[in-house]
């Protein structure tokens, strides 16, 4: 199974989400064919009332196995139903440089 395929599945598994949009950046940084750097925007019921820290929390927890096997780098956008909505379904979400080990 495919990493994204693996962190569809986990996060669908964990939080439910509404709306995912997953992209594969890797290319930026590790070269083609890897699956190694991730941008996801995830809008899911599990994050009304939560802070940023406690939504981060709960996609780092539900992508734990992904993260200790290939995960390099993750940038997230949480949003509950209700940000996702006032935000008219078009989030931006950029990801910031990779001063990591992996580029080569």
């Amino acid at each position: 199974m495919s990493m994204e395929a693996r962190i569809q599945a986990s996060l669908a598994g964990a939080l439910s989400p509404l709306h995912v949009r997953l992209l594969n950046e890797s290319h930026q940084h590790s070269g083609p064919g890897a699956e190694t750097h991730w941008n996801l925007v995830i809008v899911s019921d599990a994050f009304v009332g939560k802070r940023l820290l406690q939504r981060q929390r709960a996609v780092y927890g539900a992508l734990k196995a992904e993260l200790a096997d290939g995960i390099h780098a993750l940038t997230m956008k949480t949003m509950s139903p209700e940000e996702w909505e006032a935000a008219g379904g078009a989030v931006r979400h950029e990801s910031p440089p990779c001063h990591g080990g992996s580029k080569g």
